[in-house]
């Protein structure tokens, strides 16, 4: 991909994340976020089609980079990633925007290619790591179900008021994610 769109996309992404650390999602306008990223709205809409696909895709990137740190996640150890962390820092440092698109009148879009990607984090940590599946369930099935769990956590982590620590969500996940045949001695 050219570096400049590339750069642009970085910067509208970036936008709508401060954005709505400012004001909640339904009051950003695509004028907004143009203006904060420094471009004009019709480079916005080379780009995105709405503010919603922008959301989207700005949660997918956030996720992809946190993919990428967790490609070599070790699902066996007791102790949680570093990348982790960060991700679920980075889920704190903009739940206004993460609650707004999780939340009850949220965006389908954004939920469905939160789950896929995540889903795609999981699956790869089950195969990179030959982490043995579980008898009778297939890896899609597996990695569905860590998938849903982990999503779940996160909404309802989300949703909590006051919201713990983002490192009390990680060790949730890490305990649901790392808990070997589903044990839960010390939760």
């Amino acid at each position: 991909m050219d570096a400049r769109v590339e750069r642009t996309r970085h910067s509208l992404q970036q936008a709508l994340f401060a954005l709505t650390q400012e004001r909640p999602f339904d009051e950003v306008t695509v004028g907004d976020i143009a203006e904060r990223a420094g471009v004009n709205r019709s480079s916005f809409y080379q780009h995105y089609t709405d503010k919603e696909t922008l959301l989207a895709f700005a949660i997918e990137s956030a996720a992809a980079e946190a993919s990428a740190q967790l490609a070599d996640l070790d699902p066996e150890s007791d102790v949680a990633p570093p990348a982790l962390s960060d991700y679920l820092s980075h889920i704190d440092a903009n739940a206004a925007v993460y609650s707004s698109a999780l939340g009850p009148r949220g965006s389908a879009l954004v939920a469905f290619r939160m789950r896929a990607r995540l889903k795609q984090i999981v699956r790869d940590g089950i195969v990179n790591h030959g982490t043995e599946q579980l008898e009778g369930i297939a890896l899609e099935i597996e990695s569905a179900s860590v998938t849903g769990a982990t999503f779940g956590i996160i909404e309802a982590w989300l949703a909590m008021e006051p919201r713990p620590p983002a490192e009390t969500a990680v060790n949730w996940i890490w305990r649901a994610f790392g808990t070997p045949n589903g044990r839960w001695d010390d939760v």
